[in-house]
């Protein structure tokens, strides 16, 4: 057990409590003892409130499973659910019109459309590699991946063929995001003194290496320079074309991190003030080399200065956890998420504060992501807390911005009031299939046996969803205020099906959506150069009832065959046990996982969700039984085996099936009706503490 210090009653580990004084406060001029007296009242006050709204959520879901239940053998009547959940406060009346108030918002986060990252903050590479993917080389990106339809680059050194499709492709951008006067191509460009822009306004100023250039609001920076390899045997000289790129970037402490106690969130809440304070700088090595990555600098242009690294989010964690960090006075833990909002509120004060090397908000503001939050009543909670978070850090009201995650279904069900809860400090909606697939199964756990996963994503509920999201979103004012954004691409691999797929997320109305990579991040980027969202926006409807939403994905007549349930579970049990073993086994909380038919998938804990929640309905309605639940376990842990064969740290399934790593799998779907909401956490931290005890 590590050691511990007493605050105001509460008892802090004395490594967290020694870096809260010295390195977040102090330099605040916050007195400790005072900081400490005040969070101690606000966990007195919000802690059982906290408590109050999951034994809601635990209510509601009695409820509705017992409606489900008495439904059993009968047609679904579709207005009689819609009438019960109306009556039992699941679904609330909508608000009057209002207009979100949310002022100081970052022009990446208001005005400009682009692409975003999720990072996990216990990884500072991964972390720093994010914040700097705000300006990202299109070459690079084009030339080490398959978006171009050009045979792939010869290995030995640099394929001239490869960069020479590299140059076209990126000439054939410029045309489109920059043209030139008369018609002319970049192709026929002698160099830099030869640009006459059809538009002169798309000019920025001259860089120390070549010329910046605007387009919807997205900057493009030419790199002339013939001593360079590229450079030289290029006629016009150009030697990169630079894409700004992630515009913003969410530093995860939730679902993509397996952070279960002190130590865990120490390093969490460390990598969050380095990045902050802009001092994060972290040694490896690469091809026999020690490299040292840091953060970038800000970029000239002419008489302007622009950002050089992402403008940061962070993401706390939801309402539902409980961390030993820091207990109670009666003992009891303390809600992981009101911690989070305390101490990554304290340290964005740094920045608040202009602290920091560069600044992280040019308007002052501090930017949390609140996922998994069911309902208005939890948002207007979340809003209280953060009016609490400012009062105790003295800072101004609505300092804290507010970003909700439309990934439950009582949210996406009663959006518009939950954009009221927060409508003064929210900056960002988005949706997410795997974690709003996840709580769709798990809320009508008892209607039925649920239709395959690859259904689902064609199924009625999931395109309301998607519609609705930003028609609401629009409905409240936030176009020009806010984000809009839409979910990830999860196969960093495959850049050329992203390129196709991914300009969807635009023609849908939003101005951004997440990626799986740096890389991935510019060639993203491309997308926003050809569409401006912000007149798409105008021309988008207004959003489907909720008839559509609240149509279940009950599997209705099917009549599977062996195999093909053979397949599901297989599928389902093998990104199952590929995620947990690295997880419980290494900490690792987001990585790329390879799914049945090894393609690499980047896997966070909304994927276990949805995959354990399918099998566990499966199960309670006899499509399966456990022992084909078993059967597939089993035999998809010698699969996850050989695909990790490469790696020194990994502990093997297949022979230890007594291990953390499979009784967390097992638990996951044979517990999986029971756990909150479906959720995984309290299964993975379980074990998890289990796997680090030893």
């Amino acid at each position: 057990m590590s050691d511990t210090v007493s605050k105001a009653g509460l008892t802090v580990d004395a490594a967290l409590a020694e870096f809260i004084d010295r390195d977040v406060l102090a330099p605040l001029g916050r007195d400790a003892a005072r900081f400490w007296e005040g969070f101690a009242a606000l966990l007195d006050e919000y802690a059982p409130r906290n408590r109050a709204l999951l034994a809601t959520r635990e209510e509601l879901q009695v409820r509705i499973d017992e409606w489900h239940r008495g439904g059993r053998g009968q047609p679904h009547d579709a207005q009689a659910y819609r009438t019960f959940l109306e009556e039992i406060g699941y679904l609330v009346p909508e608000p009057e019109p209002f207009t979100i108030g949310t002022r100081n918002v970052d022009p990446e986060i208001a005005t400009m459309a682009g692409p975003q990252l999720v990072v996990p903050v216990l990884n500072a590479r991964f972390l720093l590699n994010a914040a700097n993917a705000r300006w990202g080389s299109l070459y690079d990106a084009y030339y080490g991946t398959d978006a171009l339809e050009a045979p792939p680059a010869r290995p030995g050194g640099y394929d001239a063929e490869r960069g020479a499709a590299v140059i076209a492709a990126a000439r054939g951008f410029l045309d489109g995001a920059l043209p030139l006067a008369d018609g002319k191509s970049w192709s026929a460009l002698a160099g830099p003194d030869d640009i006459d822009l059809a538009d002169p306004a798309q000019f920025v100023g001259a860089t120390d290496k070549g010329h910046m250039f605007a387009n919807n609001g997205l900057h493009i920076h030419v790199v002339f320079d013939s001593d360079t390899p590229v450079g030289s045997g290029d006629a016009a000289g150009i030697s990169d074309v630079i894409l700004e790129s992630a515009l913003t970037t969410i530093v995860d402490l939730e679902d993509s991190v397996a952070a279960v106690d002190a130590a865990d969130k120490l390093a969490a809440y460390r990598n969050w003030l380095g990045v902050i304070r802009g001092d994060l700088a972290e040694t490896f090595e690469k091809g026999g080399e020690q490299l040292t990555r840091r953060l970038a600098g800000d970029v000239a242009a002419g008489d302007a200065t622009l950002p050089g690294r992402s403008l940061l989010f962070v993401r706390n964690v939801g309402h539902l956890m409980t961390n030993p960090a820091i207990r109670l006075p009666d003992g009891s833990e303390v809600p992981e998420g009101i911690m989070d909002a305390v101490f990554t509120s304290a340290i964005g004060a740094h920045d608040v504060a202009r602290l920091g090397k560069w600044p992280n908000s040019r308007t002052g503001s501090i930017y949390i992501v609140k996922p998994k939050q069911h309902g208005p009543e939890e948002c207007a909670f979340t809003n209280d807390l953060f009016d609490a978070v400012e009062d105790l850090l003295e800072l101004p009201r609505h300092t804290i911005k507010v970003g909700v995650m439309d990934e439950e279904r009582r949210t996406s069900a009663n959006l518009a009031a939950c954009i009221h809860a927060v409508k003064d400090r929210i900056v960002f909606i988005n949706t997410g299939f795997l974690d709003r697939t996840g709580d769709e199964i798990h809320t009508s756990m008892q209607a039925g046996p649920m239709i395959r996963k690859a259904e689902m994503k064609t199924s009625r509920w999931l395109r309301s969803y998607e519609a609705r999201n930003v028609a609401i979103g629009l409905r409240h004012g936030l176009s020009g205020r806010a984000q809009i954004g839409k979910g990830m691409w999860a196969a960093p691999d495959m850049m050329r099906d992203m390129m196709v797929q991914k300009i969807g997320h635009l023609e849908a109305g939003a101005n951004t959506a997440w990626v799986p990579s740096p890389t991935a991040a510019t060639l993203h980027a491309t997308h926003y150069h050809t569409m401006d969202v912000f007149e798409r926006q105008k021309e988008l409807g207004e959003a489907p009832g909720l008839d559509g939403l609240l149509d279940i994905p009950v599997a209705q007549g099917a009549n599977w065959s062996a195999e093909d349930i053979r397949e599901e579970l297989d599928n389902n049990a093998q990104g199952l046990l590929g995620y947990v073993v690295r997880w419980v086994d290494q900490g690792v909380g987001c990585s790329k996982v390879p799914d049945l038919h090894d393609v690499g998938l980047m896997e966070d804990r909304a994927t276990l969700r949805i995959s354990s929640q399918h099998m566990s309905n499966w199960l309670l309605h006899g499509v399966c039984t456990r022992e084909q639940v078993m059967d597939s376990l089993r035999r998809m842990a010698a699969k996850v085996d050989a695909q990790n064969a490469g790696d020194a740290g990994y502990l093997p399934l297949a022979a230890n099936e007594d291990g953390p790593a499979f009784r967390a799998a097992c638990d996951l779907v044979f517990k999986g009706v029971e756990q909150p909401s479906g959720y995984t956490e309290p299964l993975l931290h379980a074990w998890r503490m289990r796997a680090k005890a030893g």
